[in-house]
């Protein structure tokens, strides 16, 4: 199984520590597209016009200007450093050893610095957005959408990919004709807050019942006993699943 989410954009960092190094993350083959895009980030966030171009406030000046420093900052596993309501809703550090080994595994998280990383990758929090174009590289769901396309593809194997991505975010990848059979994107209804917590407690449900399912109807059937569920067909080929999910 295959469970893609969105990172937060409130992020957290150890303190102390060593550096992130980008040859132990996942997914190695994203490493020339990582690297034009963390350069491009820096040349952009050491300009007067950072904030504009990265579409936060000038308040957040201080988290453009670590961008500076991602080299040598401490790194931090992405459990950690992605925080927020669905980040709080998943609650890995509170899973048991076998949930969290399936979470470890099966959870994919899409950034827009390092295209995708899984929950053990030592990263460094940063500042930037799906929906950015920048400056050297261009709008970055274009930029990730051919990189993602192989690593994503064989990561999802022959198993769900179950979609709890934002809608910037999923317009980085889409699975292919021989994936998307097995694609099911999550739905909730209700604001914002919601909806993110309610894909987070999704997640955490399925790497606690730790069923590998093969088909969308069986990860249905997965989070039904502790989710008002309705699933609807594709309405076209290569269209998702769509999966609408309600908490009790």
């Amino acid at each position: 199984m295959l469970i893609l989410l969105p990172p937060s954009e409130s992020k957290w960092n150890r303190p102390r520590g060593r550096p992130a190094d980008p040859d132990t993350w996942s997914f190695p083959t994203l490493s020339p597209t990582r690297r034009a895009v963390a350069d491009a980030l820096a040349a952009v966030s050491a300009g007067s016009e950072a904030t504009t171009v990265l579409g936060v406030s000038e308040a957040l000046r201080p988290e453009v200007e670590r961008n500076l420093r991602l080299e040598s900052l401490p790194a931090t596993p992405a459990a950690q450093v992605y925080t927020g309501v669905l980040y709080d809703a998943l609650d890995l550090a509170s899973m048991d050893t076998a949930a969290r080994r399936r979470a470890n595994r099966w959870l994919v998280v899409v950034s827009a610095l390092h295209g995708a990383v899984r929950p053990t990758d030592h990263i460094t929090a940063y500042r930037l957005a799906m929906g950015v174009d920048l400056p050297g590289v261009g709008a970055l769901a274009p930029v990730w959408r051919s990189a993602l396309d192989a690593p994503l593809t064989e990561a999802a194997g022959t198993g769900v990919v179950v979609d709890c991505r934002s809608a910037a975010y999923a317009a980085a990848w889409r699975p292919g004709p021989d994936v998307a059979p097995r694609w099911v994107q999550v739905r909730v209804p209700g604001a914002s807050h919601h909806a993110k917590h309610t894909r987070g407690l999704v997640a955490r449900q399925l790497c606690v019942a730790g069923v590998a399912a093969r088909s969308v109807p069986a990860v249905a059937d997965t989070l039904a006993g502790a989710f008002e569920v309705e699933l609807h067909e594709p309405g076209r080929r290569g269209a998702p699943w769509v999966l609408d999910v309600q908490a009790p």
